[in-house]
C-alpha cells in the first residue's frame, strides 16, 4: 500500500470534499468541506480505515475491484464507512447507518469518487 494511513485518510477526505463540491446541490453543511485539520478524531481515523479498506480490496483482487460499477464502487465505500459509524457511535442517528438506496444522489456519486481516488493509489503486486 503506497500511503501511510494518515495520508491515505487525507487523500480521502479531500476526495470527499471534491465530490461534495462537485455533486452537493447548493451550499453544503460547513462540516461536509472541513478541512482535516478541522475534522473530528473519530471521522479521520474513520476515512483512514475506509482508505485502507479500498487499497486492500484492490490488492486482494489483483486490481480487479476496478472493473466494479460506478454504484458497486460507492456501495463498497458506504458499507465501509457505516461500519466506522457503528465502531464509533453505540447508537448512531439512522440517517448516519442509512441504506444505499436511502442515500441522497450527491452522497452516492461522492461514495463512488472517492472509490475511484484510492484506486489511482493501487499499485498492482504491494
Amino acid at each position: 500500500m503506497s500511503a501511510s494511513n494518515t495520508e491515505g485518510g487525507r487523500i480521502f477526505r479531500e476526495a470527499w470534499i471534491a465530490g461534495v463540491r462537485k455533486h452537493y446541490l447548493g451550499e453544503p453543511k460547513p462540516g461536509y468541506v472541513a478541512a482535516w485539520e478541522d475534522t473530528p478524531d473519530w471521522e479521520r481515523a474513520s476515512a483512514s480505515a475506509v482508505y485502507s479498506q479500498v487499497l486492500a480490496f484492490l490488492t486482494i483482487t489483483a486490481g480487479q475491484a476496478a472493473k466494479l460499477t460506478r454504484t458497486q464502487k460507492g456501495q463498497f465505500i458506504a458499507a465501509c464507512w457505516t461500519g466506522q459509524i457503528h465502531r464509533h457511535f453505540p447508537d448512531p442517528k439512522p440517517s448516519y447507518v442509512a441504506d444505499w438506496d436511502e442515500l441522497p444522489a450527491w452522497q452516492q456519486e461522492t461514495d463512488a469518487d472517492i472509490f475511484e481516488r484510492v484506486e489511482q493509489d493501487y499499485v498492482p503486486g504491494e
